[in-house]
């Protein structure tokens, strides 16, 4: 009688180890392949020529803020010589007095202040930090006004424009290079590392923020070209805050809508974005259908945000760091919300 054959006990498997599925390398082929970048180049073309020569091709104000000291009377004589000269152009505030007239252009209220005088002269109060544009708006409206009233008018700046930025355009191109180096680092950080876990990409992006508020505080405050005179930290501070918003909403456009989201990130960040920054003019020379826009997006409230830190007793700065704050925080959200529901590819060891 045969000894039973000694049987061995199968191994047990392995258990399978779970990897992020890389990310595929399909495309378009064929005619599709040479007409789709075509198209859609040509779309964001389209659309950025558009909305610029929208903002920018005939700026006028639309109901620009300004002062005048006066009885009823006289504000409302000054708001029709206003209206005669611009119609829509201005939205007339009267003021008690020189002290909070002037005390509005200082935190931005109002982009001038008419002090109508006892005698046959007045005297306009106007902020140069706003840019030559308001200037040479406001004051030319206003000699017409003093002129069909046979006043003199005198003039004087009360919140000039820095040394080192005479034509106020040094915040446009801070946020223009932010908004540029966001959206380069939030398309970026999926090329180069399409698998890293959450958590670190949340760390690059804190990175990123963090080091670009410092470098940009360095470049256009006191120790750069001394284009913003606010104070260091607060400089840098908003700048962060903007880039993590902007960066932020890159990567999430990215994650959420594919190879999409680089087109979607460039029309909102840095074509709707940039143009109605208010970084070139204020936003009451936008288009009524892109004002709202400068509210909103990062861009215009950090833009605004930074003109108030360094020159309008900071107006917007509250404002600014708690919208962008919140633009990051549902940025990171929507990622950590798409990380964990995505799907996985299981792999034997």
């Amino acid at each position: 009688m045969s000894e039973p054959t000694a049987r061995t006990k199968p191994h047990p498997a392995s258990p399978p180890h779970v990897v992020d599925a890389a990310p595929g390398q399909q495309g378009a082929a064929g005619l599709a392949g040479v007409l789709l970048p075509v198209a859609i180049v040509l779309i964001i073309g389209a659309i950025f020529v558009s909305v610029f020569l929208a903002a920018f091709h005939d700026p006028k104000p639309h109901d620009l803020p300004v002062a005048v000291v006066g009885t009823g009377a006289q504000v409302e004589r000054v708001a029709d010589g206003l209206e005669r000269g611009l119609p829509g152009g201005f939205e007339v505030k009267g003021y008690a007095d020189e002290g909070s007239a002037r005390q509005a252009v200082q935190e931005r209220a109002v982009y001038a202040a008419y002090l109508i005088g006892d005698g046959a002269s007045s005297e306009l109060l106007y902020a140069g930090a706003n840019g030559p544009t308001v200037t040479s708006t406001v004051t030319g409206a206003f000699s017409q006004v003093a002129q069909a009233s046979g006043d003199r008018l005198s003039q004087q700046d009360i919140v000039p424009a820095s040394a080192g930025d005479s034509r106020s355009m040094s915040v446009f191109y801070a946020g223009f290079g932010i908004v540029l180096a966001g959206f380069l680092f939030g398309m970026m950080t999926y090329q180069m590392a399409p698998r890293l876990q959450y958590r670190w990409r949340m760390a690059s992006l804190g990175a990123f923020s963090v080091l670009g508020g410092v470098v940009v505080a360095l470049i256009v405050g006191s120790l750069g070209f001394e284009a913003m005179p606010g104070p260091f930290l607060g400089i840098a501070g908003l700048v962060a805050l903007m880039a993590a918003a902007i960066g932020g909403t890159t990567m999430a456009f990215m994650r959420l809508f594919g190879k999409a989201g680089m087109s979607l990130a460039s029309v909102v960040l840095l074509t709707f974005g940039n143009a109605t920054s208010g970084g070139t003019l204020p936003p009451a020379y936008l288009p009524g259908w892109l004002q709202p826009l400068s509210d909103i997006l990062p861009v215009g409230v950090g833009v605004r945000a930074l003109q108030g830190l360094s020159h309008f007793d900071n107006d917007g700065v509250l404002a600014g760091v708690l919208i962008l704050a919140s633009w990051a925080l549902a940025t990171a959200a929507a990622l950590y919300w798409r990380d964990s529901h995505r799907p996985h590819r299981r792999a034997a060891v």
